[in-house]
């Protein structure tokens, strides 16, 4: 039996903060739970069946996270958007070719994901020729 992505969590050392970031940056609604310090994350209109997430005090220390892939509609915007909203570059855009573009981002609390926006059209430049 095939084991399925059922959620995410998101590790902040300041989850309201964050959470307000990932509001800004993709429209999510996050609500806080009651009762405990932890935050529910719904990535879309129910009826998209959109995988759904957490976020909550870091449990542990380091980096040690599965890089989730965020579609966008513009991977330029969304890239801009990070950085204005103080989040950071780990690693530009790039092509998956025929396929897509994506970029590795971190927000501003050190977690790391990537956006997507598929692009058949998608392709890197060409190297020059010696």
């Amino acid at each position: 039996m095939a084991s399925t992505v059922t959620h995410f969590e998101i590790f902040a050392e300041d989850p309201a903060s964050l959470a307000q970031f990932y509001r800004k940056l993709f429209g999510w609604q996050i609500d806080k739970a009651t009762g405990v310090d932890y935050y529910h994350i719904q990535t879309g209109p129910a009826e998209a069946k959109g995988i759904g997430g957490g976020l909550l005090y870091r449990p542990i220390p380091g980096p040690r996270s599965w890089v989730h892939y965020v579609s966008v509609e513009s991977i330029d915007e969304t890239v801009e958007l990070i950085e204005s909203l103080g989040g950071k570059i780990v690693r530009e855009k790039a092509a998956v070719p025929k396929t897509a573009w994506y970029a590795v981002v971190e927000d501003p609390q050190g977690n790391i994901f990537a956006v997507w926006q598929a692009d058949p059209k998608a392709f890197p430049p060409l190297e020059p020729e010696d």
